[in-house]
């Protein structure tokens, strides 16, 4: 498989599979959870950091999400929030990712018409992500979540027009939650553009399975078509949740890797 792969590893994993991931060529997406950034040292993370940089493998970082909102309209969430966030950017500074993938924390079943009330908050939240980022260079990346359609991701955005801003499209979660007439095709026409990170999983549209591609219903073949014309150099990142199933994912998606990309 020509292509570098990227999986989801939560941190405290990575040391676990780090042979697994030389061997097959899969780089970490590594998972920060609060509970993990309260309790390590800034010295285990220098040691994992040497590990992946002895093996020649480099990293992105899935941030902190559970209960997180960084356009939240309760100030102490919002600092809640913050200090998580400032909490992975330090981790950041240490594993130097090439991406940092972030939730965006918005639903319209709890906004309603307050979006740009979230929209004002999000972006100063993202403004502090990105200035403390700055001397890492790494690309922030916003993923949908409950997103039904890309306007509220595409307006974060592009109010920044920040070419470290950018989104991470997760076919799993549009699978599960876009609205009529949302496809495919619709989402990449506004989104693609800034796509910097893709990640991969498969469902039935009903439950955020985390399948291997094929094993749901997405049409795969289309995605990774629209994916080739719109973001070609985005970064490939399986979210799987066991060894069982990345397995069989990098297995499924080899055929669409074939074309060399950098890391």
């Amino acid at each position: 498989m020509s292509r570098t792969v990227h999986a989801h590893v939560p941190f405290p994993q990575v040391q676990l599979h780090l042979d697994y991931m030389i061997e097959k060529g899969v780089h970490p997406e590594i998972f920060l959870s609060g509970e993990v950034l309260d309790a390590t040292l800034p010295e285990e993370i220098e040691s994992v950091s040497a590990s992946l940089t002895n093996a020649g493998i480099r990293c992105t970082i899935h941030a902190p999400f559970m209960d997180l909102n960084p356009g939240s309209e309760e100030r102490l969430l919002r600092e809640a929030t913050l200090r998580r966030f400032k909490q992975v950017c330090d981790a950041a500074s240490i594993l130097k990712p090439k991406v940092m993938v972030f939730h965006p924390g918005y639903d319209r079943w709890r906004y309603g018409e307050k979006q740009s009330s979230w929209l004002g908050h999000a972006i100063e939240s993202f403004s502090r992500v990105l200035a403390a980022t700055e001397s890492v260079g790494c690309t922030i990346a916003v993923e949908n979540i409950f997103e039904e359609e890309p306007s509220t991701l595409l307006t974060l955005i592009e109010s920044f027009s920040h070419p470290r801003l950018r989104h991470c499209f997760d076919v799993g979660h549009w699978n599960l939650f876009h609205g009529p007439g949302v496809g495919l095709e619709e989402w990449f026409a506004a989104l693609g553009s800034h796509i910097a990170e893709v990640h991969i999983h498969d469902n039935k549209g009903a439950m955020d399975d985390h399948a291997p591609v094929g094993e749901g219903e997405i049409d795969f073949d289309r995605y990774f078509r629209l994916l080739e014309q719109y973001a070609p150099e985005a970064v490939w990142t399986i979210e799987a949740h066991s060894r069982a199933c990345l397995e069989r994912a990098v297995h499924n998606i080899a055929k669409f890797a074939l074309r060399p990309t950098p890391l």
